[in-house]
């Protein structure tokens, strides 16, 4: 299952350390937990959307609800809380998991239909949200390749791309692909 949590920051004098926190604190907390496999960021390069994404790959909702999650880092935000702005978590059925995106690549998110990430080439994954927010209920996940993709001038409405900030990290068991 895939995890997201998305946010935008509201205080330009602390975000470079609330990055620094959330990068390099709580993603290596995070994968640390029983259950969860990937963990990475990204930053939104198109409007429309809040501007941080954390996507993880989880086993299930029973992950989010234990208490290892609660211990490790799971809604530990209470020094950046004042800043932290559309906030939203969902979790996912989909894809096993979410790809790793490494430098010159996008994750690309849909939440109007397969048809536009099909237009730019792309192959669409359907993501159905079974719980917390639920908002957008599907979605619609694409990564890019290195092999050539041209992020187009005026991208359809509802499309959302993302580059990476932090590499994926991966637990040890993990899943080896992303399918």
């Amino acid at each position: 299952m895939i995890y997201t949590v998305e946010c935008s920051f509201a205080e330009p004098t602390r975000e470079e350390e609330w990055n620094e926190f959330y990068s390099e604190m709580k993603l290596p907390a995070l994968i640390s937990v029983t259950g969860f496999h990937t963990s990475q960021r990204f930053k939104a390069i198109t409007s429309g959307c809040p501007t941080y994404l954390a996507a993880h790959t989880v086993e299930g909702l029973e992950v989010l609800s234990g208490d290892e999650y609660a211990e490790k880092g799971g809604g530990n935000f209470a020094r950046w809380q004042p800043d932290i702005i559309d906030w939203h978590r969902n979790l996912y059925s989909g894809p096993s998991r979410v790809p790793d995106i490494s430098a010159n690549e996008y994750l690309v998110l849909d939440s109007t239909g397969p048809d536009a990430l099909t237009r730019l080439g792309l192959v669409p994954h359907p993501m159905h949200a079974v719980a917390m927010e639920k908002n957008p209920e599907q979605r619609w996940l694409a990564a890019t390749t290195n092999s050539g993709f041209t992020l187009p001038a005026k991208l359809p409405d509802g499309v959302h791309v993302y580059v990476a900030i932090t590499p994926q990290l991966r637990a040890p068991a993990s899943p080896a692909a992303f399918e």
